[in-house]
């Protein structure tokens, strides 16, 4: 949204992802021949006026559908609806990171390794030796990475900045892709969300619509996650599935699990502002689903539109 908001205002932008696709934990996998799982972000809702016009014009192209306004605790079969909808994406929530790449000039595969800033430009360098220049640098890593690469390339950030980026923090995630044999009974529309339990999120992919095949999504809390991070999948996987087995129908089965860890999954320490302008190093901003102190699909996408709206200033 900020190479967008910036492309609008005349500036040539370049986009670089060390991932093998846009979209970061708008992160959608394919499982065996016609199953598919979201395995980051498995929905977004609207709180501002910003959002709901992007999303009215979604829906009118058939890109996005409303899953549900709610999800039951697992305690009962009805599910209780807040009123708000949660927005899923056709084919899974990557989609709508490739939908926005589109017109876009995004390099992928590229992890910066050194940051330097001349006279004029900012200049970064890739693992096979890629140069990039530019007038500006946004930096919209999780905030732990980017100081740590902004400390290894020798760029001094002002006390303040460096006091403010630090205190931004993040919980791990870790979760669980199972394919199933049969069928499984969750409450509608497909899902179950208890932040009681140490696997809070049980959902079907099926039942979501974007899996012609029975794929469920397991995602544990921060607390677990942090404890067993780094233990091996054969460990962790047995967590995972027990508490996916209530909700398998008779003669349903496991077949294969996945594990996908998110080292940087939920902001719970956000910075305030949507974007953060470092006050001596000329153009430099930080931005992300941790500012704006939200935490969600929608103010990282605020984020963008604010830090693309501060650059746009600062180059004019």
């Amino acid at each position: 949204m900020a190479a967008h908001t910036l492309k609008h205002n005349g500036y040539t932008v370049q986009l670089i992802d060390k991932g093998r696709s846009v979209g970061g934990r708008l992160a959608t996998r394919r499982i065996g021949n016609n199953g598919i799982a979201d395995h980051g972000a498995q929905f977004f809702s609207v709180r501002t006026e910003t959002l709901q016009g992007y999303v009215d014009e979604w829906l009118e192209k058939d890109l996005i559908y409303v899953w549900g306004t709610g999800w039951s605790d697992g305690s009962i079969k009805r599910t209780a609806s807040d009123g708000y909808p949660r927005y899923v994406v056709k084919g899974g929530m990557n989609q709508l990171a490739k939908h926005l790449a589109v017109g876009l000039d995004v390099i992928v595969d590229a992890r910066i390794t050194s940051i330097e800033l001349d006279e004029k430009n900012w200049i970064l360098v890739d693992q096979e030796g890629e140069v990039y220049q530019g007038r500006a640098l946004l930096m919209t890593p999780p905030a732990p990475q980017s100081l740590e690469l902004l400390d290894s390339s020798a760029i001094q950030l002002e006390d303040n900045d460096r006091l403010e980026l630090s205190k931004i923090q993040f919980g791990p995630c870790i979760c669980g892709i199972h394919e199933i044999d049969g069928e499984v009974e969750l409450p509608e529309p497909g899902a179950i969300q208890n932040f009681e339990k140490d696997v809070y999120w049980i959902a079907d992919n099926h039942a979501k619509g974007i899996s012609d095949t029975v794929i469920v999504t397991t995602h544990a809390d921060t607390k677990f996650s942090r404890q067993h991070y780094d233990e091996s999948d054969e460990l962790i996987i047995p967590e995972l599935e027990a508490a996916l087995q209530p909700y398998l129908k008779n003669g349903a089965t496991i077949t294969t699990t996945q594990v996908k860890r998110w080292r940087y999954s939920i902001p719970y320490i956000t910075y305030p502002k949507e974007h953060l302008m470092a006050e001596k190093l000329p153009n430099l901003v930080f931005a992300g689903d941790a500012f704006g102190g939200r935490g969600r699909i929608e103010g990282a996408f605020k984020s963008g539109i604010s830090a693309g709206k501060a650059l746009a200033d600062a180059l004019g």
